[in-house]
């Protein structure tokens, strides 16, 4: 089995910066894309970031030019640095990776989420 887990989200007010973690872990032989969504309150949930195996990203508008995704895989981790964060950013963020437990097999699994508030 592949857990994921995060962590590093909490409350800053607007204009501040959260940085999130997510470590992924178990039986894993490749990870290809790995990335974030969000959910804010009352609302569907939402792509945020993707970063690809071959070292490519791409950002949802809304946070493009304040947000920056980089990845360790030695460590299986991937790392969401948010700035300028905005109380619309106020949201349950997720990750998410594409995981070969073998050649053959490619699955995508979730994080459990982790919250981050943003006070005007």
């Amino acid at each position: 089995q592949v857990q994921l887990v995060e962590s590093g989200g909490g409350l800053v007010q607007a204009g501040g910066s959260l940085r999130l973690s997510c470590a992924a872990s178990g039986n894993i032989f490749r990870i290809n894309d790995m990335g974030w969504y969000r959910q804010a309150p009352g609302k569907e949930r939402e792509w945020v970031v993707i970063s690809t195996s071959g070292g490519r990203t791409n950002y949802a508008d809304s946070v493009k030019g304040r947000f920056t995704i980089s990845r360790d895989n030695a460590k299986n981790t991937v790392y969401l640095e948010m700035n300028a964060l905005r109380p619309e950013d106020t949201a349950i963020y997720y990750c998410f990776a594409e995981v070969q437990r073998s050649i053959n097999s490619r699955t995508t699994y979730w994080g459990q989420g982790t919250r981050g508030t943003v006070s005007a």
